[in-house]
């Protein structure tokens, strides 16, 4: 009897799959035998990080495709090679994070243009690859999208975890998150019908090189670990990409150690 947690026979897209989380998340798909789809804004990143990958797994499964989130027509053609290659795709993982080069400026210092083109390019191109991939899953009657949202689209930021540090909490990144929790459920009441399921994974703080005194009063919040490991989404995401999950549809699921309790 097949396993519900089996994903041995789909296709899985993961936006922004050469970043930090987007590799960790193409890896824990090949290790179960799915094939895992690297796209990227640019065909030779994607093609980059799936050399490298291969290199620590030879036998896995993995593809590269050029994807702009933000271009409609780019998605198509993507989509249009994909199915043409692999016969069907079975779920979308939106996890890129595009910005331009003022994101991340404190609160008095954004320009509004500069905020809108943030809010455009993340939250509207998550909308934007999730339209058409739903339209694509309809045709076939299911088809699974996951969104990779934040603690911060869930609650108010802690400022305090940022002092005596240079890092702050960009205010497009709150809005951007929460937004896309909610355009979750909405999707979620939309698509009723149709066999297409959307959830949202939300993790807390990954360790990247951060500076040490932020690690230090973030942990503070958190009940054992502290921050995480990019492989402790894994688990989660795995969760929702398989049968195991396939009457949860528009939740949020948290994944931070308790920081936001």
């Amino acid at each position: 009897m097949k396993s519900q947690y089996n994903l041995s026979d789909k296709t899985i897209v993961v936006t922004g799959g050469a970043g930090l989380l987007g590799r960790a998340f193409i890896k824990s798909i090949c290790d179960t035998g799915a094939t895992a789809v690297i796209a990227e804004y640019k065909l030779s990143i994607a093609q980059q990080a799936q050399d490298e990958l291969q290199q620590e797994m030879p036998d896995a499964n993995i593809k590269s495709v050029e994807m702009d989130i933000t271009s409609k027509s780019s998605i198509e053609i993507a989509i249009e090679a994909l199915v043409k290659d692999k016969g069907t795709i079975d779920a979308l993982v939106n996890n890129a994070y595009p910005r331009n080069q003022a994101y991340g400026q404190s609160f008095f210092e954004v320009e509004y243009a500069d905020f809108c083109e943030n809010i455009g390019m993340n939250l509207g191109g998550y909308f934007l690859t999730s339209q058409q991939f739903a339209n694509y899953f309809k045709t076939q009657q299911s088809g699974n999208i996951i969104n990779i949202s934040s603690i911060y689209g869930v609650i108010a930021p802690k400022f305090e975890v940022y002092d005596n540090t240079e890092m702050t909490m960009p205010v497009e990144y709150a809005a951007i998150k929460a937004g896309l929790i909610h355009l979750t459920k909405y999707m979620c009441k939309y698509f009723k019908g149709t066999g297409i399921r959307v959830n949202t994974l939300s993790p807390g703080g990954i360790l990247d090189n951060q500076n040490p005194n932020f690690i230090a009063a973030y942990n503070k919040f958190c009940s054992n670990k502290g921050m995480l490991n990019k492989e402790d989404l894994t688990g989660a995401l795995l969760f929702l990409l398989s049968d195991a999950s396939q009457f949860i549809s528009g939740q949020n699921i948290i994944v931070d150690d308790g920081f936001t309790l």
